[in-house]
């Protein structure tokens, strides 16, 4: 029985490393190609590496096709972004450790709007921030993603299972309720805060959609945004479009590999009692 374990596990090891070297190489061709010429992509008998490495690529990318622009756009996007991470560390928290009226229904509601696709929500949502003059700006971008039920829903579970005993205790002692939040509850969920960052941080990196609709000035354009037109303008070039691409995929990857310790913490995390 014993044995049948242990081969099963090696077997189970090679399927997973098989496939997590086929899920590998396509970013690996990506990342290694934004090193290369467009002839060389092109070319008849391609290889993995780059005969010649060069950062043409990545040079055009900011003087010529305005990447800084969207890279500064992006950024300020993914920052304002984590606002709405309190945010939604304020509500969970209310729902799992506040009474008042009507707050399971409210919490119920809360839930409900995870059933409306976004598409349906968008033109209401447009017309309503242009009738406010929020087009073209980046808290009209923001806005509508600041919180999201989702976010609520996972702070409101992780906060459920820590004790009332240790908020009751910071109160006691003549605490305030935004002191027992930032002191106290806080440093208690860095498994979810790291968790809630990451995603995000992602859903700011990769915001394409609701940028392009809200913003008509290229000047307020994301690097998803940048990419497509990147995509169109410059089609046959697949040696800028696979920088560009890479320049956007890089970041997630290595915050994924410093926080992954922290999603795996935060999904097997049950709180303390």
């Amino acid at each position: 029985m014993i044995n049948i374990d242990k081969k099963l596990k090696i077997i189970i090891g090679i399927v997973l490393s098989l496939w997590g070297l086929i899920t590998v190489i396509p970013f690996a061709w990506m990342i290694l190609s934004a090193f290369k010429t467009n002839p060389e992509i092109v070319s008849t008998q391609p290889s993995l590496f780059p005969n010649e490495w060069t950062f043409d690529n990545f040079r055009e990318l900011f003087e010529r096709l305005n990447f800084d622009v969207y890279l500064v756009n992006t950024a300020i996007i993914t920052a304002l972004g984590f606002v709405g991470l309190f945010l939604n560390a304020m509500a969970g928290f209310a729902f799992a450790h506040y009474d008042f009226k009507f707050k399971n229904f409210l919490f119920l509601l809360v839930l409900a709007t995870m059933m409306i696709p976004g598409q349906v929500t968008m033109i209401p949502v447009y017309l309503l921030l242009n009738q406010m003059g929020l087009t073209n700006t980046y808290l009209g971008i923001v806005l509508p993603g600041l919180t999201g039920a989702f976010g609520i829903f996972l702070f409101r579970q992780f906060f459920s299972n820590i004790s009332e005993e240790f908020f009751e205790a910071a109160r006691l002692d003549g605490a305030s309720d935004f002191y027992v939040f930032f002191r106290v509850a806080l440093p208690l969920s860095k498994p979810i805060i790291a968790v809630q960052g990451i995603l995000t941080f992602i859903a700011g990196w990769n915001s394409f959609l609701w940028p392009l609709i809200i913003a008509n000035d290229q000047s307020f354009y994301t690097l998803s945004v940048g990419l497509q037109l990147l995509q169109g303008q410059h089609g046959t070039n697949y040696a800028l479009q696979m920088a560009g691409a890479a320049f956007m995929v890089i970041p997630i990857l290595i915050i994924f590999i410093i926080f992954q310790k922290y999603i795996l913490t935060g999904f097997n995390i049950s709180g303390g009692k």
